[in-house]
């Protein structure tokens, strides 16, 4: 768990970065960029829980 929430806390600093850059050279590309790295995070992430999730059901069982 301590793993996910590092790597959640880089993705959000990275999510801020491209934000910033957009910010500043007006590119949309930057903003592209954070969407995709948004959707892919949020995709790894349940895929995660839901792996965690069945671990708990085996355990259960």
């Amino acid at each position: 768990m301590i793993l996910l929430r590092i790597v959640g806390f880089i993705v959000l600093l990275v999510l801020g970065g491209c934000f910033v850059v957009f910010l500043v050279t007006k590119d949309r590309r930057w903003l592209r960029f954070a969407a995709q790295l948004l959707r892919f995070s949020v995709i790894v992430a349940a895929v995660f829980m839901a792996l965690y999730l069945f671990e708990r059901l085996v355990l259960f069982v």
